[in-house]
């Protein structure tokens, strides 16, 4: 039988919010869920509705109460997405729906605030709210998605488990599709494209991540030395990436909402998050190119 994947995966690339309020209440709800035996599945969809919800409230921010409503419902959704990997992983359901579907959850959650806001607007800012926030949509997916692309990475090199990555083929031991339902086939092909969707915005890094999986092919015995000094040296920059991650969305959205300034937010969304993207990658790929270059040498002189 293959191990348990532990419930709460890799804490140390965590932000602040994450590690110390968002999923230490998401792991008081899951024994709750899995002793009541409602499934991931459920709770990620019980999420999507609160962050639709918020869009509702979010649509009149102008009354400041609304916009705390709004918040509050955005920080439910963050707790059952946080628990709902937990009980997946808790009860061993994890599936390629399940990620796909965690995936959908977190866009319509974000499209129905956007949408509500432009709503908004538009009274002030005319039609041309909607390339406003259309725009701001299409940078906050690119972001989101690189971000996540980069977990995914630090999960496969950092502890060997984790999504498999759609450049470098299924790993030994997963089941070949064809051998598979014709319905977990079509989830499985359906993740594989969400995934390729994550890897173009860091196929940058795709000569990178293949030099790394050969060496710890060619080395199976110094894979955990290696993949030690992986964390001490990748964890640190997985931290600062999390200024992409949604939850620092959900607390600027509060902030311009109560201020009453939404358009800021769409507006740093598309220039500021965006040249931090640009920043963290030219940096990631530089951490791994020094990182490379060390530990083939190491490998080249033995």
């Amino acid at each position: 039988m293959p191990p348990v994947e532990p419930v709460r995966r890799t804490p140390e690339i965590e932000d602040p919010s994450n590690r110390w309020i968002i999923h230490p209440l998401a792991a008081c709800l899951v024994p709750r869920f899995a002793a009541m035996r409602i499934s991931a599945n459920a709770v990620s969809i019980a999420g999507m509705a609160c962050g639709v919800l918020a869009g509702f409230a979010y649509r009149h921010y102008a009354d400041a109460r609304y916009a705390v409503v709004g918040f509050a419902l955005m920080i439910a959704w963050h707790v059952l997405d946080g628990a709902d990997g937990q009980l997946a992983r808790l009860t061993r359901t994890q599936s390629e729906l399940g990620k796909v579907l965690d995936g959908i959850c977190d866009y319509v959650t974000f499209i129905s605030v956007y949408v509500a806001l432009a709503i908004a607007m538009r009274a002030s800012l005319g039609s041309r709210v909607w390339a406003l926030v259309a725009t701001a949509g299409l940078g906050h997916a690119i972001q989101a998605a690189a971000y996540e692309a980069q977990r995914e990475d630090y999960r496969w090199f950092a502890t060997g488990s984790g999504s498999v990555r759609a450049d470098a083929g299924p790993p030994a031991g997963v089941a070949c599709p064809a051998t598979q339902s014709r319905v977990r086939r079509a989830f499985n092909g359906l993740h594989r494209v969400y995934q390729r969707v994550q890897r173009r915005t860091t196929r940058g890094q795709a000569a990178y991540r293949a030099r790394l999986a050969a060496v710890l092919e060619r080395s199976p015995e110094r894979a955990e030395n290696l993949r030690e000094r992986y964390r001490a040296a990748f964890a640190p920059a997985l931290r600062r990436w999390s200024v992409l991650s949604s939850n620092y969305r959900t607390l600027g959205l509060f902030l311009c909402a109560a201020f009453k300034v939404p358009a800021l937010y769409f507006g740093l969304e598309i220039v500021g998050l965006s040249a931090i993207l640009v920043l963290l990658s030219v940096a990631q790929r530089l951490r791994y190119a020094r990182f490379l270059r060390t530990i083939e040498a190491e490998c080249a002189s033995r």
